[in-house]
């Protein structure tokens, strides 16, 4: 393989043209604050005496271009300087850069140029992680898989694989909510869990992301209903001055996109397709799984009805399939078989409002559908151990207003408004639990209708070195009829330029999952879980495109739904490495746990021709069980470390690699006499969570080759996950075809060749 595409990265080189094609750079610049046009901004290319200046709807262009990559430097009189970095100039195209700047509390006759590469919003100063839309393309080991990049921050756990489920400081992947632009997406992964936000593969179309905002703790008022983290993406908006069309074939399979102008650029549109072909790779390096397949659709219209006002459609679409069929099952030695039919849908408009100097408003609607039917059964006996056959449906209005009192005084305040109505049809077996007991069948076979309420506040304040932020959340649930109110309170005190602290405290909730809810109708009147996060960060900039942050963490966890017949197992944590979250024949609200840590971050973004980043993070994750022990959570990895980063020598060329090392997760030993006995996995009770797996570590690396044509560009690269062949264990399971304990093996060697052709 290593010889064939050599041979053809070589064959392309020869079509170069002699002459250097050229490509355009344009964008707007406004305020942050208002969204107004900054009039006469200074736009500059770094180490280059090119540039432009807006004009009076805050545009600017820069032409004729050699192709290549460029950081572009943005500044203004009284605001915080902006440097924009993986500025991508095509042959014949127009690479648009929209940018916003915050004015900055000292005043000044000129631009300072300190920083600009790194930009923390007033009200979430710490925990947040910011990733461009060409930081996310050439990440090795990520496939455009926009959680997968997440993968090596020091807040991520790392459990499997075959998963981009993101563990963040110690939680579920139940406990992470996300957001495009504006609409939360219930998942945004293909084959998801319904009540997680996990799954193997992402599903959002990675060249329509313009910037992810990622919260890993103490998120401000403006979101809720999730315990752990947010994930906020914003997607760009098409061209708005010529067709653009384009054709991939990577990871997630093959697939298109055509974007333009409408009505003579007042509007914009782009819509993209694609379909798989995992079964190929799947055939290799996974011999005797089930065959994935499936497909999905994005669209984005953006329209101006006038200068203040901007509506936008988005619509994502999804639909997966797998099926194991009982023979293979058998020949392979699988404790199951199924079919699976997966139908998702999010659709949203929002209305942007800008109110001339003083702020704007965002109104979104939303509906969302989640169609999940699953047939899953038992290889040895052929009985089938779970059916569904659910609809998840939900209706949403956001409002998000921010409102300039002043220079030093913001408010943003807002609310949303849930509505969900699902249809349960869902048959869970008798079956042995990883305890030995044998709960009953149950028959799921309901409506469950429920309402959520929130309003939010959060007043900015900023006086000398100081930045204060207090907000408070406010929630009701029809479903258990009680009011949550949820204060946040953050400070930053800057010493200097370039050096700050920031203390944050935050009270979060959320519902546990409809899915559980469901099982009975006790369950409905379960008390919201809930956690408190205690967050001390240190960041320091190194160099003016290096920074270097220190986060120490505390996050206490209460009224966690725990089974009392499984007193010494997490509900949350012990579906991880299932397809479904089980039955449960009663539910209290009396889990506690927590998760306590220090990351340190230094960060290099691409000023000239090398980047990375090396993180390092220590943390203890433990929850207490329903007979009063402490124990470790199945993501307690007590360390990780990561050290990755690139190389672009030219142009044309650019290699990159990520090193990941973690301590191994907790697992329970079966009882293997037990186990026997039942022909299934049982638990000895007595270590529950008390042995480890191997420690975890692999290599992945990634080389990319640009083509540029007269009015076309071609993108190839070569990707190889796990390269040097670490056999990492993600888990013991119970074989019972065979009547024995086995491993779990991760991903092996897994190389990945992909290309995007623009034209």
């Amino acid at each position: 393989m290593k010889n064939i595409v050599f041979t053809f990265l070589l064959i392309f080189s020869q079509m170069i043209p002699a002459q250097i094609p050229t490509g355009n750079i344009k964008g707007t610049l406004i305020d942050t604050d208002t969204k107004a046009p900054l009039i006469g901004a200074n736009v500059s290319i770094v180490d280059s005496h090119l540039g432009a200046a807006t004009d009076i709807n805050g545009e600017f262009g820069i032409t004729n271009l050699p192709v290549g990559s460029y950081s572009l430097r943005f500044g203004y009189i009284g605001y915080k300087p902006v440097v924009k970095t993986d500025i991508i100039v095509k042959p014949g195209r127009i690479t648009f850069v929209d940018v916003e700047l915050a004015s900055s509390s000292i005043e000044t006759e000129s631009v300072v140029v300190t920083g600009g590469y790194f930009q923390n919003t007033e009200i979430q100063p710490s925990s947040i992680t910011s990733f461009s839309y060409e930081e996310i393309r050439r990440a090795p080991g990520s496939a455009g898989d926009v959680s997968r990049i997440m993968m090596g921050l020091p807040s991520i756990g790392k459990i499997g694989d075959q998963s981009n489920s993101l563990i963040v400081r110690g939680g579920s992947s139940t406990e992470n909510s996300f957001y495009v632009d504006n609409i939360e997406i219930p998942n945004i992964n293909h084959f998801p869990m319904v009540g997680t936000g996990s799954g193997p593969i992402g599903l959002l179309n990675v060249d329509f992301i313009k910037n992810v905002d990622f919260y890993s703790g103490g998120f401000s008022p403006q979101f809720g209903n999730k315990l752990s983290s947010v994930m906020d993406i914003e997607f760009r908006e098409g061209n708005r001055e010529e067709f653009d069309a384009q054709l991939d074939l990577s990871f997630q399979g093959i697939g298109g996109i055509i974007e333009g102008p409408l009505d003579g650029g007042k509007g914009t549109y782009f819509i993209s397709g694609r379909r798989s072909y995992l079964d190929i790779i799947f055939d290799k390096v996974a011999e005797g799984e089930a065959m994935p397949s499936y497909y999905d659709s994005q669209a984005k219209v953006v329209y101006n009805l006038s200068k203040n006002h901007k509506i936008s459609l988005l619509n994502i679409f999804a639909n997966d399939n797998q099926k194991m069929t009982y023979k293979k099952a058998f020949e392979n030695e699988k404790n199951d078989y199924f079919d699976i039919d997966i139908v998702m849908n999010s659709a949203g408009i929002n209305w942007q409002y800008i109110w001339e100097k003083s702020g704007y408003s965002n109104f979104t609607l939303s509906h969302h559908y989640w169609k999940d039917a699953r047939d899953i059964f038992s290889t040895l006996t052929k009985e089938n151990v779970f059916k569904s056959a659910s609809t998840e449906q939900g209706i949403r209005i956001r409002n998000y207003n921010h409102y300039i009192i002043s220079k030093n005084n913001k408010l943003n305040f807002g609310f949303d408004i849930k509505y969900s109505y699902n249809n349960y049809n869902n048959d869970y077996a008798e079956k042995i639990d990883k305890l030995g007991n044998t709960p009953p069948r149950l028959i799921v076979d309901l409506s469950l209708n429920t309402t959520l309420i929130s309003s939010f506040a959060n007043y900015s304040w900023q006086i000398g070195n100081i930045t204060l932020n207090k907000g408070v959340r406010a929630v009701y649930s029809d479903l258990n009829t009680k009011v949550y109110v949820e204060p946040r309170l953050s400070m930053t005190y800057d010493f200097s330029d370039i050096t700050s602290m920031t203390g944050l405290f935050g009270v979060f909730h959320q519902n546990i999952p409809h899915v559980l809810a469901a099982q009975k109708k006790d369950f409905e009147k379960l008390d919201f879980p809930k956690s408190y996060h205690y967050i001390l960060s240190f960041s320091h900039l190194l160099t003016e495109d290096t920074k270097l942050t220190l986060e120490i963490y505390n996050k206490e966890y209460f009224n966690l739904p725990m089974n009392p017949a499984t007193p010494q197992l997490m509900v949350f944590d012990n579906s991880f490495f299932e397809s479904y979250l089980e039955s449960n024949t009663k539910l209290v609200s009396k889990g506690r746990a927590y998760a306590r840590g220090v990351e340190l971050t230094v960060q290099k973004k691409l000023a000239t021709d090398i980047y990375g980043l090396i993180a390092g993070t220590y943390y203890r994750a433990r929850y207490k069980s329903l007979d009063g022990k402490w124990l470790d959570r199945l993501y307690d990895n007590k360390f990780n470390f990561t050290i990755e980063g690139g190389y672009k020598p030219n142009e044309s060329w650019e290699c990159s690699a990520r090193w990941i090392y973690s301590g191994g997760t907790p697992f329970t030993p079966f009882d293997i006499e037990a186990s026997q006995k039942a022909n299934t996995g049982i638990y000895d009770e007595s270590r529950i969570n008390a042995e480890r797996l191997p420690d975890y570590h692999s290599l992945n690396v990634r080389v990319d080759k640009r083509f540029h044509f007269g009015k076309s560009s071609l993108v190839l690269y070569l990707s190889v996950w796990n390269a040097y062949g670490r056999k990492n264990i993600s888990n013991y399971s119970w074989n019972e075809i065979k009547n024995e304990q086995q491993e779990e093996k991760q991903w092996t060697t897994l190389p990945i060749i992909g290309l995007e052709f623009e034209f």
